[in-house]
């Protein structure tokens, strides 16, 4: 009874330190990302099961540096790129994320619709899109930020539904286990270009504004005023490991339902959610079939407040305007402004004829081509001691940075040249 009990309290603890590190691992895996994990698997079996191995050190090191700069300078990460870096810089940033995310916000909205439909066909998927954009809006402009940030960090909890969905049919674990540790690489254009949308879903430039943002946002909601010490940092890193780690797990069990359902299947073909949703209904059972929406819808309210929030910060901090999710709506309306114009952009290129995965291909180029520049330049405050004192980069630290930045560069010049040049 005692063991009981202390394990319950460890765990009470645990989850009391996990906060904005949790809610952007989660937030990772959005719609989208779950239709991009969900096409490698149903493409590609358990062939690409590896690549969540290789992404958790790299997604991990990249947050944790971001959610450092934000404590160490009080700043976003664009409030510190404004401080210390060139304003065509920042500007440059500003211009690819914006219809980034604007996209990335319309195929999720989309998704969440589309998906909402198969649940409930006697209702359209715009009116599912339009009343989940409603809601959003009531929810991010009326809870204050401690509400709202204790709503995202329950929602994550869905994402667990996607850890039940393999175990509802028959696994071969031997073939799960040599998918996981022997990676393969096979050298064609489909494949590569799959291994470079697994990245760039993974490792996501708005990810790195909103956790910057929200490690100061978390802060400023602690009654006292906080020195940032090596305590205050291992809690931070103890946080941003366990989301990153989180996000890392559900994609892999997304590819393994996929790869094992999908791919045995014969269904080899996945470009929106709502096919994989789909798919899995007769081959899986109502039931993986049902987990599998909920969790999308679940995602979706997860990971947009995320979107528009990073969209929202980005802009408030370039030009100096009252901001944070904490303030009332009279309080800053630019920045709530930006998050009202950014919902309804993201649900009207469902109105315009652009495609959700058409959207999703912009975005990923776009988000392509910031990555390894925005990697640059977190790399550089890391390890700038006028910025960051005696918080900068550790060895380790750098060698896993430069590593990321490497890989995400190779990974931009190969999604060029296939968009571009390529057949």
């Amino acid at each position: 009874m005692g063991k009981t009990k202390k394990s319950s309290n460890k765990l009470v603890r645990f989850w009391r330190i996990l906060g904005p590190g949790l809610i952007t691992g989660a937030s990772d895996d959005d719609p989208s990302g779950i239709a991009t994990y969900s096409q490698a698997g149903a493409q590609y079996g358990l062939s690409t099961l590896w690549t969540a191995l290789i992404t958790f050190p790299l997604m991990a090191t990249i947050q944790e540096m971001c959610a450092r700069i934000g404590l160490v300078t009080s700043q976003g990460l664009t409030g510190t790129l404004r401080t210390n870096y060139p304003k065509p810089v920042l500007y440059l940033m500003v211009l690819f994320s914006f219809p980034a995310i604007i996209m990335n916000i319309g195929a999720n909205i989309a998704g969440m619709g589309a998906v909402s439909n198969l649940l409930v066909p006697s209702i359209n998927a715009n009116y599912f899109s339009v009343a989940f954009t409603i809601i959003l809006l009531v929810l991010i402009i009326l809870l204050p930020y401690r509400k709202l940030a204790s709503i995202l960090k329950y929602l994550c909890l869905v994402l667990l539904v996607y850890l039940v969905v393999p175990f509802l049919t028959k696994q071969d674990w031997w073939a799960v286990i040599k998918g996981t540790f022997i990676p393969t690489i096979t050298f064609d254009k489909d494949f590569i270009s799959m291994l470079v949308a697994i990245l760039g879903t993974t490792i996501s430039p708005y990810l790195f504004f909103w956790q910057a943002t929200m490690e100061v946002e978390h802060m400023k909601q602690k009654k006292k005023h906080i020195i940032i010490d090596k305590k205050v940092i291992n809690t931070m890193e103890k946080d941003v490991n366990s989301g990153m780690l989180f996000s890392n797990i559900i994609m892999f069990f997304l590819i393994l339902t996929a790869g094992t359902v999908l791919y045995n299947g014969g269904i080899h073909q996945i470009d929106t959610v709502e096919q994989a949703a789909t798919a899995l209904k007769p081959l899986a059972g109502n039931f993986a079939y049902l987990l599998f929406a909920i969790g999308v819808i679940g995602t979706g309210f997860l990971s947009i407040p995320v979107l528009c929030g990073s969209l929202s910060y980005i802009l408030a901090e370039t030009f100096g305007w009252k901001q944070g999710l904490d303030k009332k709506f009279h309080q800053a309306k630019a920045f709530y402004g930006v998050i009202i114009v950014s919902l309804i952009l993201g649900l009207l290129l469902n109105y315009i004829g652009l495609s959700p995965i058409k959207a999703l291909i912009y975005s990923a180029i776009l988000y392509g081509l910031t990555a390894p520049i925005l990697i640059a330049i977190i790399l550089h405050i890391a390890n700038n001691k006028k910025v960051m004192g005696e918080f900068t980069n550790g060895k380790r630290s750098n060698i896993l940075g430069f590593t990321t930045l490497i890989i995400m560069t190779v990974a931009a010049v190969i999604l060029l040249y296939m968009q571009f040049v390529g057949d």
